[in-house]
């Protein structure tokens, strides 16, 4: 159908309010102008929907984003008031129209070289992830609706982005990058990679112990500033003392982000374990601010000291000073535990074909108290993925009762205390709390639900009429469903309490204090 004069003057005005937008947030050279303004004709001109689409909108920047100073984001860019804020939001989270109006990689990286050496490594990540956000990359309006929140000492999420996958293999698949210059989804040859949708994902160099990896922010963040570190060789996961020795120099150089990684075995939480990778970002997790259950002497090391966390899952932090020392003591308590047994616990290092089935999460920051100089902390998860006829996902996974929130595998951010949960249970809570409202019985189609059911409506009281009051009962419901989740860190232990664990770290040589 042929365009009007009205039609093709509406889609100038849209190239020219994104040319605009370019210039402000995404260093659109002003030489460029018009090749960009040609540029965007082409992609819209090719496709018939896309340029209908553009035709309906009238875009301007909105004054509130440009005065702010603030994160500036495609949402910034306002619709008039014939075009819903959405719809003008939904066009420029348009994958083929921010990627054409994104800077090139090697620009990227001179701009943030060029803050990194007048402001330093910090300012130079908050700059890059504020790019990320104004190009579109990082889907900050989408995080934002997700649900988030605290209880049973952990904070709960239900991310709506998030696929949920109940059998592995099929999340495995999803790995494909064929027809592509990358050997997975997370190789640098993923960046502007049209057939993933990564035409606006952008990454900077890093070096980690001498040898190149690159940074890159998620999409869809678990957390706030939520990035990966990737090798820039396609090299499988590991965990060893170069992974240590990595993880330490990372935070000496980013020190506001901690960085860590999966135990780089299937069934516990590594979704790419053929690409070396660590993952972090600027929030401190529950874990990091949980007490300390008893400090040891580290043998080797009298500058470190290692404690056991008070926290669900067996997990215990090595704090120093010195960064050799640190890795000194988690090595040996890496090695320890790789070649561990005990039967009574159900703990096997290796299955029945030598394979190895004993691994740790390493996770490291620094840590600064005020007035003394900042130490550096390594914390170590131990995990295990046997599998069992009783157990057959893993005996230190989630345990059946808890599949209805939780079947997937329990990974690094979620072992240290920040759940990330399937967005199907928004729906299944606000039915829950439909019923707990009324005085109704649990609904028969979530009927899997009742543990959470009957922990809700204890915490309320009254199980036979109406609690009244939709404030309580959705407290009640979050409450019931953290201590589930609490729960499920506990599955995931590989010793049943501190005492045990405490056993385990003394036969290495360390003595209680």
């Amino acid at each position: 159908m042929a365009s009007t004069v009205a039609e093709e003057k509406a889609v100038l005005d849209v190239i020219d309010a994104l040319v605009d937008y370019a210039r402000a947030r995404l260093l659109l050279d002003p030489r460029d102008v018009d090749w960009m303004r040609n540029r965007l004709l082409e992609v819209l001109g090719a496709d018939e929907e896309r340029r209908a689409e553009a035709a309906a909108l009238g875009l301007t920047e909105s004054d509130d984003a440009t005065a702010s100073g603030d994160v500036v984001n495609p949402d910034d860019v306002a619709a008039t008031d014939d075009m819903s804020r959405e719809a003008a939001a939904a066009f420029l989270d348009d994958d083929v129209i921010m990627g054409t109006l994104s800077a090139a990689p090697s620009r990227i990286q001179d701009a943030y070289d060029d803050v990194r050496a007048d402001a330093g490594n910090m300012a130079a990540m908050r700059w890059f992830y504020d790019y990320g956000v104004a190009n579109g990359y990082i889907k900050l309006a989408q995080l934002r609706r997700n649900v988030r929140f605290d209880g049973a000492g952990l904070v709960v999420t239900i991310n709506t982005a998030k696929p949920e996958f109940k059998d592995m293999r099929k999340a495995a698949s999803g790995n494909n990058v064929d027809g592509s210059f990358a050997q997975c989804t997370i190789c640098h040859a993923n960046e502007g990679l049209a057939a993933r949708g990564k035409r606006t994902l952008r990454t900077v160099e890093v070096e980690l112990d001498g040898r190149p990896w690159f940074w890159q922010f998620s999409p869809y963040g678990y957390f706030r500033q939520h990035g990966i570190c990737v090798n820039r060789e396609h090299t499988p996961m590991r965990v060893d003392r170069s992974t240590f020795a990595n993880l330490l120099d990372f935070v000496n150089q980013f020190p506001d982000y901690f960085l860590g990684c999966n135990a780089a075995l299937p069934r516990i939480g590594g979704s790419v374990l053929a690409h070396d990778h660590y993952q972090g970002g600027g929030e401190t997790l529950p874990m990091q601010r949980a007490a300390t259950w008893r400090r040891y002497r580290c043998p080797e090391a009298d500058d470190a000291v290692l404690e056991i966390i008070d926290w669900p899952a067996s997990a215990m932090r090595v704090r120093s000073h010195d960064r050799a020392s640190i890795a000194r003591v988690c090595e040996r308590i890496r090695a320890a535990w790789a070649n561990y047994d005990d039967s009574a616990f159900d703990i096997a290092s290796h299955d029945a074909s030598g394979a190895a089935q004993s691994s740790l999460s390493p996770i490291a920051r620094l840590v600064s108290d005020a007035g003394n100089k900042p130490e550096y902390e390594m914390s170590l998860i131990l995990r295990n993925n046997a599998v069992s006829e009783q157990y057959p996902l893993g005996v230190f996974h989630a345990h059946p009762e808890y599949f209805f929130v939780k079947q997937e595998p329990i990974g690094l951010i979620e072992a240290m205390g920040l759940f990330v949960l399937p967005g199907r249970l928004i729906g299944q809570l606000g039915a829950l709390e439909d019923a707990l409202v009324a005085g109704d019985a649990l609904p028969d189609d979530l009927a899997e639900f009742r543990l959470l059911w009957d922990e809700a409506r204890s915490a309320l009281g009254s199980a036979d009429s109406s609690v009244g009051g939709r404030a309580p009962v959705r407290v009640a419901v979050h409450d019931a469903l953290a201590s589930i989740c609490r729960n499920i860190l506990g599955d995931i232990a590989v010793f049943p309490d501190h005492e045990a664990l405490g056993r385990f770290v003394e036969t290495l040589g360390f003595e209680a204090r």
